[in-house]
């Protein structure tokens, strides 16, 4: 069954009390690569703050706006690498800070949007189309990713969900 788009808006806005639970931890936790090679938590929050703030910037600021979206196509690998050395240069409450300021921006201006506005087609700075829904469609997934590698990172070190939802690792 297709989700709708109010249904989407709310498990898009669920990160926040994710992010906001585990917020609480030592910086220890955040600053501990998941694995191997891999990033820390700070990183992906980092990373998932700076895409919300690139679409939030780029597309659904000028959507709210009626200005045309300047959003493109980006090469990940380079993006993804800045978020990772910015996610050095700011503590753990900063970035909890930005990414819930952006992810509340854009919830505030997609809540409460008729479904055709959902659907409707924008053109973004590469001339490809865009529409809030698709947006959502691609980044919910990506957000559940996270959270389990997250949640999976606190559980294969023995901390229960429990213990890190309610801050007492």
């Amino acid at each position: 069954m297709a989700k709708t788009s109010t249904e989407m808006v709310e498990e898009y806005n669920g990160l926040i009390p994710f992010v906001a639970s585990i917020c609480g931890l030592e910086d220890q936790y955040w600053d501990t690569p998941i694995a191997v090679g891999k990033w820390t938590v700070k990183d992906m929050l980092c990373h998932i703050m700076l895409w919300d703030k690139y679409f939030y910037e780029e597309a659904i600021e000028k959507i709210k706006l009626g200005e045309p979206l300047t959003v493109k196509h980006q090469d990940f690998n380079p993006f993804n690498a800045q978020a990772i050395r910015y996610a050095k240069s700011r503590t753990k409450l900063e970035i909890y800070d930005q990414f819930v300021e952006y992810r509340t921006k854009i919830i505030r201006a997609i809540s409460g949007l008729q479904e055709e506005e959902y659907l409707r087609d924008y053109v973004d700075g590469d001339g490809k189309r865009f529409s809030i829904r698709s947006y959502l469609r691609g980044f919910i997934p990506h957000d559940k990713k996270h959270k389990q590698q997250i949640q999976s990172f606190y559980q294969s070190n023995g901390w229960s969900q429990a213990e890190y939802l309610n801050g007492g690792i």
